[in-house]
């Protein structure tokens, strides 16, 4: 069971499963759609205006259906896009609710609905991310109030809810936040820029597992494979030496059963 070598790190960005998410309208859609072999799961109409492959999702069913299909392998995808993962996950909660004969997570008591309804999203959303497909799930961004010791400030976040917020940003690799750059010339004149953040701050979430990608990039996916393709993988990781002999002998002591010579003994 135990490796004889470590793994590598995976060189292609279709190996890791991102989180691309930003406020409404802001592109998100637009730049998952030029990931290679891109296929939307798409759980809201957003596609109208791109051509793009899609299966329509209207239930946690529908999202089941597809994913046993992408499963088998007989296809020419090679990233599969979420859009978006907030409506997945309320499929996955009514189907849940259906199936247990009640209204809301909180009638079975004890916690009992919200644990079943999490335990069946991360089931799911687990198997997903682990099919040799890149995986892309997309969600809006809503402000939240955390409150720690030293005060009150405001966070950009998925508009998931929390429980699923937690399962999605522990389960992606990379955390996208689109973004709105603005800056100013010299006559005070605007640029307005379109970009992903990739570096987690007080302020919003974001992260990058890989270690490969700048703090800020322009809000194009062709970008993002750039920046991601342009930093040399790490130096394999040397195989761990053999484990020390327990309980060596000093260095200075005796070979076992030597005899003492005479000018060893008491200066005699």
């Amino acid at each position: 069971m135990l490796p004889t070598a470590p793994t590598p790190q995976k060189q292609s960005v279709s190996d890791y499963s991102i989180l691309l998410y930003g406020p409404s309208k802001a592109g998100k859609t637009t730049t998952a759609s030029q990931a290679d072999g891109a296929l939307f799961l798409a759980t809201e109409p957003g596609l109208n205006a791109l051509n793009a492959f899609q299966v329509p999702v209207t239930s946690w069913e529908d999202f089941l259906a597809a994913c046993a299909e992408i499963a088998q392998g007989e296809h020419p995808f090679k990233t599969i896009v979420v859009d978006t993962v907030d409506l997945a996950y309320r499929f996955c909660s009514e189907h849940m609710l259906k199936k247990y004969s009640v209204e809301h997570e909180s009638d079975l008591g004890y916690g009992k609905g919200y644990a079943l309804v999490n335990n069946e999203f991360h089931r799911v959303l687990t198997k997903l991310a682990h099919l040799p497909c890149g995986l892309i799930l997309i969600s809006h961004a809503q402000e939240i109030e955390v409150e720690t010791r030293t005060g009150k400030f405001t966070k950009t976040v998925p508009t998931l809810p929390e429980k699923a917020r937690k399962i999605v940003l522990g389960l992606v690799d990379i955390i996208l936040y689109c973004d709105v750059e603005v800056t100013r010339d010299a006559n005070g004149q605007a640029t307005v820029r379109r970009v992903l953040r990739t570096k987690p701050t007080q302020y919003y979430e974001a992260g990058d597992r890989t270690g490969r990608l700048p703090e800020i990039l322009d809000m194009d996916y062709r970008a993002f494979v750039a920046a991601f393709n342009a930093v040399t993988a790490p130096a394999p990781v040397p195989q761990p030496s053999a484990p020390a002999q327990k309980n060596p002998a000093p260095a200075s002591a005796s070979a076992p059963n030597a005899k003492t010579s005479p000018s060893q003994t008491n200066g005699k």
